[in-house]
C-alpha cells in the first residue's frame, strides 16, 4: 500500500490524537488538547477532514493543515459516541447518550472575523478556507474577493479609521496589508502593498492604532508583536504572558494595549515604553478576549 495514501490516527485519554506514518510506525504529528476525551475517530471520504466524537462535542480537524482544528459542533448534551460521514463530504452524522442522532451540515465554511468599513456600508469578512470578501448592505452582495494565501485561515482584520488601509492576519503567523482606494462612498479597489511575516505561529489578533502609528498582532507564541505603519518595521515585543495571546485592544489615543491571554491575565501596556503597567488576575481559565473604551 502507498505510503501517502493511507492515514492513520489513534486518540488515547493521554488527551492526545496521533498520525503515524504506516511502514515506518513513526507518529508523524499529534494534536493535544487538555479537554480531548475522544470516544470516536472518523478520517472523511476525501481524506481531508477527521472528526473526534468527544464529550459532549464534535471537533472537526483538517488533516492536511498544521494547525489542524477546523469547527466544533456544539448540540449534544451528553457522550457523544458515534460520528461519521456522508459519502459526498458536504454532511456529518453523530450519535451520543442523550439518546439523539443529529446531521450536520459541513459544507458551509466558518467565518472567522468581520469588520464594518468607516463608510458604513461595507462589511469585511475573513473565513476558516483564507478568502476576504467584501460585502455590500445595501445590495446584500459580495462585491470583492481576495485569497492571499488559499486554505490558510483568515483570523483576523483591521481597517485604518480612514480607510485607507486593510490588514488581513492569517494562521501562518503572516499579515497582509493594502491600501484601500475608493470613490466618494465606496470601496472601489484594492492595492496590496506588503507582505509582513510577523510571527512564526498562528497570529490570534491584528490592530491598527487609531492614530495611524502601530499595527498590533497578537500570537499564539505569546508575545504580542509592535510594528510601525509607516515602513512596517518592528517597534517593540510585548513579552511577559505565559500561553497564546488572544486578543488585544488599544486605547482612542493609542498610548496604551490591553491583552488578554490563556495565562488567565488580562495587561495594560504603555505603547511610549513598550512595558507593563497593569496586570488583571481573577479569572480562573483562559481569557480569550478583551474590550477597552476610554473615550
Amino acid at each position: 500500500m502507498s505510503q501517502t495514501s493511507v492515514i492513520i490516527a489513534t486518540a488515547s485519554y493521554d488527551s492526545t490524537i496521533r498520525f503515524w506514518e504506516a511502514q515506518t510506525t513513526r507518529c508523524y504529528r499529534t494534536i493535544y488538547h487538555p479537554a480531548l476525551h475522544v470516544n470516536k475517530l472518523e478520517i472523511s471520504p476525501d481524506k481531508r477532514h477527521l472528526a473526534a466524537a468527544c464529550k459532549p462535542y464534535i471537533r472537526l480537524f483538517d488533516i492536511n493543515s498544521h494547525h489542524g482544528h477546523v469547527r466544533t459542533f456544539v448540540a449534544h448534551t451528553s457522550n457523544v459516541t458515534a460520528v461519521g460521514f456522508h459519502s459526498d463530504g458536504n454532511s456529518m452524522y453523530s450519535g451520543s447518550e442523550d439518546g439523539t442522532l443529529r446531521i450536520w451540515d459541513i459544507s458551509v465554511t466558518p467565518i472567522n472575523t468581520v469588520v464594518l468599513h468607516p463608510n458604513q456600508i461595507e462589511l469585511i469578512s475573513g473565513d476558516q478556507d483564507g478568502i476576504i470578501r467584501v460585502w455590500d448592505t445595501r445590495m446584500n452582495t459580495c462585491t470583492i474577493e481576495l485569497v492571499p494565501e488559499a486554505d490558510t485561515a483568515m483570523r483576523s482584520l483591521s481597517v485604518m479609521g480612514d480607510g485607507t488601509m486593510l490588514v488581513a492576519a492569517n494562521d501562518s503567523g503572516t499579515c497582509y496589508i493594502w491600501n484601500i482606494l475608493r470613490g466618494s462612498q465606496v470601496i472601489t479597489e484594492f492595492e496590496p502593498i506588503h507582505k509582513l511575516q510577523a510571527h512564526d505561529r498562528q497570529i490570534l489578533k491584528c490592530v491598527l492604532s487609531p492614530e495611524k502609528k502601530y499595527l498590533a498582532t497578537a500570537s499564539s507564541d505569546k508575545t504580542v508583536k509592535i510594528w510601525n505603519v509607516d515602513n512596517f518595521t518592528l517597534a517593540k515585543v510585548l513579552t511577559g504572558h505565559q500561553r497564546w495571546v488572544w486578543d488585544c485592544a488599544f486605547s482612542v489615543d493609542g498610548k496604551f494595549l490591553l491583552t488578554a491571554s490563556s495565562d488567565m491575565t488580562a495587561r495594560l501596556w504603555s505603547m511610549e515604553e513598550g512595558s507593563e503597567l497593569r496586570v488583571y488576575r481573577g479569572h480562573s481559565k483562559a481569557i480569550v478576549c478583551c474590550a477597552l473604551n476610554d473615550g
